[in-house]
């Protein structure tokens, strides 16, 4: 991937593949599991995801991930501009750091996801502090792109997850909507095992009540 690959503004996805259709069903499912049986449901660990994308290096590794990671991100920002942004920030460091063979990292995957999730707390951070200082602009309009990754009949599950705490709601996302193991998370947030398993069952009981407040 040369520079000016990683610098231009990212290509707009067009697929219906980009709605959180399966993070929306799975939650549902989740949060209904949760409240009948008095227990936290689990899914199978992810399958590993192939490391070889032929001849290595960042254009391929682009390709093939990009996609996946503006849904991340998306999910953990709640704008779909925002989210873009984030990733090719991501993509421009990953650049920076191990140039276009991205020569030195063993695990471009795991890389990926932490950056993803590190940068996004990071606009979150700023999102705060500007909201303490200048006044909301009433309303969001949305992009012509946005309905293709947030369509409306998820955007009950969306905004709940927004009232989370920013850890249950990382969790849930990577839980659900990536389908990484509990130890995958934990190497991606830094948390132990143990605490991702809390932290999920926390998530989903809190979920559960945002779901079923009146409004």
């Amino acid at each position: 991937m040369s520079t000016a690959t990683t610098l231009a503004a990212p290509a707009r996805p067009t697929s219906r593949r980009c709605s959180p259709v399966a993070l929306w069903r799975a939650v549902r499912r989740l949060v209904r599991e949760a409240a009948s049986g008095g227990r936290t449901p689990t899914v199978p660990d992810a399958p590993a995801v192939p490391a070889d994308f032929g001849e290595p290096g960042i254009d391929a590794l682009y390709a093939h991930r990009r996609l996946d990671l503006v849904r991340l991100a998306l999910l953990l920002v709640d704008d779909l501009p925002t989210a873009e942004d984030v990733v090719q920030d991501v993509f421009a460091a990953l650049y920076r750091r191990y140039g276009a063979r991205l020569a030195g990292l063993d695990n471009p995957d795991a890389y990926l996801r932490t950056s993803v999730v590190n940068t996004s707390r990071s606009v979150l951070r700023r999102r705060r502090t500007v909201r303490a200082h200048v006044p909301e602009r009433a309303g969001h309009a949305p992009s012509a792109e946005e309905p293709v990754l947030l369509r409306e009949e998820h955007g009950e599950v969306i905004a709940a997850l927004h009232r989370l705490t920013r850890r249950q709601r990382e969790v849930l996302v990577l839980r659900y909507w990536s389908h990484l193991s509990e130890a995958q998370i934990a190497d991606t947030l830094g948390l132990s095992r143990g605490a991702v398993k809390s932290t999920a069952s926390r998530a989903l009981v809190a979920l559960r009540r945002e779901l079923e407040a009146p409004r």
